[in-house]
């Protein structure tokens, strides 16, 4: 009765009721977000998840923990050795030399893994993931900007992090929409960044392409053998779930436990991490991407270095086929990647092809994180989500605006910087693999992977073919088209109409002339002259109607963004891509593509049926509902600069494609490339000649200013050689 008095007190009134009922009500929708929500969206966005589990993560007795840290503490020894001992001398000598040192107090104080030490004292024999790493950095501090300390929870400052999430709803974008507004500087935020953001060089959205196990019949195996090969872009992302963290870019919701435990904290912080264990799995629940919880890598967690970074970061810069691409020489034991041949940007980060990172300098020295959150810059082009918008990372940190103070011609250099940017002299090619065409419509069989692929029409490194020059002010469209304009303010400067509109490079033609030739072959359907006036001319595929909105909303639209602050002219790695696009959702500037599927394009060569597969898959059909609509794909197409708003005509009816046609991109997309650098830069002659690198009339300056600008004469004022000498970023 006693117990019973309060509860009678509280309801004999009103007030008290009410307040009971709502403490009740509350009490449900807090069970109800925790328990019924994650169920409802897993059903919703036709997804799962399940408690992850890993081979390679396995338990030690003492004696293998004690067998595995002496075998990786005489490793460590080793290498800080040799890097001591001068290589030149006799063979015999040196072994016994750097043998000497492994024994020194000091090279076992600052080499030998010291985890081996936290291990071996907490009594740890295996590594389970976050759950090992949070035992003893369930927090971490972290050094802001402003000089301020704070301390956060480990586990959700990851969660929160570009790396994971793969996109942003907050404010900070350089990006802006084709209607004139900075990319979510509204009230009305959207998700945007790699998770939902189609691009032709993958061919795919993440929801789409996360893991696949592609069936592969490589020439050289036996006959009739099959070959599972691992595809998808879960292989770059720090987590080992069944799909991306799409709660994360839903208005409400978190993601579940299991996906937080599969969180790969060792492909960024262990030395010793094997990318052969990098590659898709199957188990009960679908199919996801298996990672190296092996001891051998947990013991070896140190400082990041650039090594940890390139894992992933190399696949995107140097290439799959980059020679010094370390993560594309483990594949996997099993299932192992499939290797691209065409690179995405072309410009490595390795001592062998960049002067910093030949010089020592690591990922880190430039893109000082905070916590998790790793800065870009504040300038993009593309819409990648952008952790630390406000944070600078730029040559002048280091270099400042004036780097050339060894030569005579000091001032004639320094004075470049108000117009070129540093890259602009000092990257002088991209790697020959670079691809600026891709088809995906027009797969072509690889004889030797055993897999149809996208057929890359055109691939070069040179300036002007793989990669142009244009003013950039740190802005860039939805599309990835750099903004700026000549300091002349001129409307002469017009990129979208021009540059990046159009290839009249005769080679180029040609060269397109003949990949359509020979596709032809295979595909009787293709026009030749109409294939290579596409790829060639893209706006050729606009109506006439279109082409002249296009040329309105550059005008009303864009031009403000371009003219705002200073530009510089920087280069910019070129790419087009000819995918399936949804016609009901088409504005001035391109339409909706849309995704394949890896399995069924890489098996069959059959781009449609890839394209309905792809479709199909649940989140894609919510894609086409209201609900999504009203949330951010409305908003989304605004941005595209599709006036009339998402269409929900859903493009597969019975199984086929409808009102779904294949295109180039009505513009090429226009790539940052900061990495790749030359010590040395640019001849003056380069630039400064009728057939210099550089364009000057279509980079808005009179035909007066532009024939002095490519008088040789004015270049000759320096030569050659004491160009070399002089013009290093570092002197």
């Amino acid at each position: 009765m006693t117990t019973m008095k309060p509860i009678q007190n509280l309801l004999s009134t009103p007030a008290g009721r009410r307040l009971l009922i709502a403490v009740l009500v509350l009490i449900g929708l807090t069970l109800a977000y925790k328990l019924l929500y994650p169920l409802m969206f897993e059903s919703y966005v036709g997804k799962t998840n399940a408690p992850l589990t890993y081979d390679s993560s396995k338990r030690l007795t003492d004696a293998e923990f004690e067998a595995l840290a002496a075998d990786l503490s005489r490793e460590a020894r080793y290498r800080k050795a040799a890097s001591i001992v001068s290589t030149d001398q006799e063979p015999f000598a040196r072994q016994v030399k750097i043998e000497m040192l492994m024994g020194t107090d000091s090279v076992v104080r600052d080499s030998e893994p010291s985890h081996i030490k936290y291990f071996r004292d907490a009594g740890i024999r295996r590594y389970e993931g976050p759950d090992t790493c949070l035992t003893c950095h369930a927090t971490i501090k972290i050094d802001h900007p402003d000089g301020t300390v704070a301390t956060v929870g480990t586990l959700e400052d990851i969660v929160d992090s570009v790396h994971f999430k793969f996109q942003s709803d907050s404010g900070g974008f350089s990006t802006y929409g084709y209607d004139g507004r900075q990319v979510n500087s509204g009230p009305h935020k959207i998700p945007v960044g790699k998770i939902d953001r189609a691009c032709g060089i993958p061919g795919s959205f993440t929801w789409t392409g996360w893991a696949a196990l592609v069936e592969a019949r490589p020439e050289h195996a036996p006959e009739g053998e099959v070959q599972l090969r691992s595809e998808g872009c879960g292989q770059c992302h720090i987590g080992g779930n069944y799909q991306p963290a799409t709660e994360k870019m839903m208005p409400i919701g978190d993601v579940p436990n299991e996906a937080k435990e599969g969180i790969d904290c060792l492909i960024c912080h262990s030395t010793r991490y094997d990318m052969n264990q990098r590659v898709v799995i199957r188990d009960a629940n679908g199919l996801r991407w298996d990672q190296d919880r092996s001891m051998r890598a947990a013991l070896t967690v140190g400082p990041i270095r650039s090594e940890n970074c390139l894992r992933c970061h190399q696949h995107n810069m140097g290439g799959d086929v980059y020679l010094h691409n370390a993560a594309a020489q483990e594949i996997g034991y099993a299932h192992q990647r499939i290797l691209h041949r065409g690179a995405k940007r072309g410009n490595p980060f390795s001592p062998h092809d960049d002067a910093h990172a030949a010089a020592g300098l690591q990922c880190t020295d430039c893109h000082r994180p905070s916590g998790h959150k790793i800065p870009r810059g504040r300038m993009g082009v593309d819409l990648v989500a952008n952790d630390l918008p406000g944070q600078e990372v730029s040559c002048e940190s280091c270099h400042s605006q004036a780097p050339h103070n060894n030569s005579e011609h000091k001032a004639l250099l320094n004075g470049h910087i108000a117009r070129l940017a540093c890259e602009t002299c000092h990257i002088e090619e991209l790697q020959p693999t670079n691809v600026v065409l891709r088809d995906w419509v027009h797969p072509t069989w690889n004889a030797e992977e055993g897999i149809w692929e996208p057929t890359d029409v055109y691939l070069s490194g040179e300036p002007g073919k793989g990669f142009t020059f244009l003013w950039f002010n740190g802005n860039g469209t939805f599309l990835a088209n750099a903004l700026g304009n000549n300091p002349n303010k001129s409307d002469a400067y017009d990129p979208l109409m021009q540059q990046i509109a159009r290839i009249d490079d005769p080679e180029i033609v040609a060269a397109v002339r003949a990949k359509a030739i020979e596709l032809k072959e295979r595909y009787p359907e293709i026009d030749v002259d109409r294939y290579v006036e596409m790829a060639t001319n893209p706006l050729s595929q606009l109506s006439p109607e279109l082409l002249e909105k296009r040329e309105r909303m550059i005008q009303s639209n864009l031009r403000s963004a371009m003219n705002q602050g200073e530009s510089r002219i920087y280069p910019f790695k070129r790419f087009n891509a000819m995918m399936y696009e949804d016609m009901s959702n088409q504005g001035p500037f391109g339409a909706m593509i849309l995704p394949f599927d890896y399995k069924t394009y890489y098996e069959t060569g059959d781009s449609r049926a890839a394209v309905v597969k792809a479709v199909q898959d649940p989140i894609v059909r919510r894609m086409y509902q209201e609900p999504f609509k009203l949330y951010m794909m409305d908003e989304f197409m605004a941005y595209f600069g599709v006036t009339d708003g998402w269409q929900t005509l859903y493009p597969v009816v019975d199984g086929k494609l409808v009102n779904v046609e294949p295109h180039w991109m009505r513009q090429m997309g226009t790539l940052m490339v900061n990495h790749g650098i030359q010590g040395s830069g640019r001849d003056c002659t380069d630039c400064h000649s009728p057939d210099g690198i550089m364009d000057f009339s279509k980079l808005g300056y009179t035909p007066e200013r532009a024939a002095e600008l490519e008088d040789v004469d004015i270049a000759e004022q320096l030569t050659s050689d004491e160009m070399s000498a002089q013009a290093t970023p570092s002197d």
